[in-house]
């Protein structure tokens, strides 16, 4: 059986037992065949077992039996797949990968985004993370000259199509591009990562990757027309709030440290979106878009 198929038992697994809250094996076997998920052959006992452990093991989702309630299976911690974790990021990719695997067909007509090389160094990245070894690359940031660096690699992110390390150089922690690293080797050299540090509280008070001493600050936007309804199905970030709204526009609320990655996606919405506060930030938005229209003068 090819791995795509693989998946796409598993993503069946996970989105049925997930519509239906609590399920049979019964059940789940008769609309195993409904959909014909095998051409309509049943689901075996030893299969689903191996489709529970898998699951587990690739997307982190614990699938239980309810053996005091009619043994009915049912999803123990919904909540890795109502974040930003990376079990939704998994399961999300699955889901995506077992559909396009059976769209051949169309597949010319359909796009996808693209993602710059740094991928190529993830196996070996990871890898590290795993057995907490210190790496030694060789980086090139834009319009600069190689060179060489020794890091603990503490964290990976994903961001804007571009793969980030996020790694203590021995003094601090710091942001690298994956796209801008030339090599990168595993020592043999062990670190300890602190116990105390986590990657998404580091993370938590910037927009983006860019992180500095920006300090935090409680910004109110304005957002005009459909850009209101972007916002509320894809919000910016984790504190953003709706505080107002009207037939014209929609005011929004964050606590975030306004650092350049921030502002520039707000400059983004172009005349869909107003920064109403801190008075500083609407200045340097201001001053941006005056720079901006003397490029066009």
């Amino acid at each position: 059986m090819k791995q795509s198929q693989i998946f796409q038992q598993y993503v069946w697994l996970i989105s049925t037992i997930r519509r239906y809250k609590r399920v049979t094996f019964e059940e789940l076997n008769q609309k195993w065949i409904e959909d014909q998920v095998t051409d309509g052959n049943p689901l075996q006992r030893s299969t689903f077992n191996r489709h529970r452990d898998a699951i587990l093991n690739i997307v982190g989702l614990v699938i239980e039996c309810d053996q005091a309630n009619g043994y009915k299976y049912y999803i123990a911690n919904p909540e890795v797949l109502e974040d930003d974790s990376i079990e939704r990021w998994l399961f999300s990719t699955l889901t995506v990968s077992t559909i396009l695997s059976d769209s051949v067909a169309v597949k010319d007509r359909i796009i996808l985004e693209n993602v710059p090389a740094g991928e190529y160094y993830l196996p070996v990245l990871i890898q590290a993370m795993k057995l907490n070894r210190r790496i030694v690359m060789h980086y090139q940031r834009f319009n600069g000259e190689p060179y060489e660096k020794t890091v603990e690699p503490y964290s990976l992110r994903l961001c804007k199509q571009r793969w980030y390390l996020l790694a203590f150089t021995g003094h601090h922690v710091a942001t690298y591009a994956l796209d801008r690293m030339l090599s990168v080797e595993m020592t043999n050299e062990t670190f300890e990562m602190p116990e105390d540090f986590s990657p998404e509280a580091y993370f938590a008070e910037y927009f983006g990757v860019l992180t500095d001493e920006t300090p935090m600050a409680h910004v109110v936007v304005r957002a005009y027309g459909r850009t209101s309804n972007y916002l509320r199905t894809l919000p910016l970030h984790s504190s953003q709030r709706e505080i107002s709204s009207c037939e014209a526009y929609t005011d929004f609320s964050f606590e975030i440290r306004p650092t350049a990655d921030f502002i520039g996606e707000l400059l983004s919405y172009d005349v869909g979106l107003e920064v109403l506060q801190p008075a500083d930030l609407r200045e340097k938005i201001r001053t941006l878009l005056a720079q901006s229209m003397k490029r066009y003068s």
